[in-house]
């Protein structure tokens, strides 16, 4: 966390503002932290195989038992 916080204020300029303002420093903030989380995405590899899913739980064994669709967000080998 420390050096994600001193790159922001160090490598970037975070010190110093270039606008006036608490609603213009928080939009510069947000702009800043996007493009290093792209500048860090751009250096990942890209990944070899997609992840592989996980059994299904307890609890999403006894919503198909019941007949209870689940959400799509749910990333299993039951669904």
């Amino acid at each position: 966390m420390e050096s994600t916080v001193n790159e922001f204020a160090h490598g970037h300029g975070m010190r110093r503002c270039r606008y006036r303002g608490q609603g213009k420093v928080h939009v510069q903030h947000v702009l800043t932290a996007i493009a290093v989380n792209i500048e860090r995405l751009s250096r990942l590899s890209p990944a070899k195989e997609a992840p592989t899913p996980r059994q299904p739980t307890a609890f999403q064994n006894y919503l198909d038992q019941r007949e209870i669709p689940r959400l799509k967000s749910w990333r299993t080998l039951g669904s």
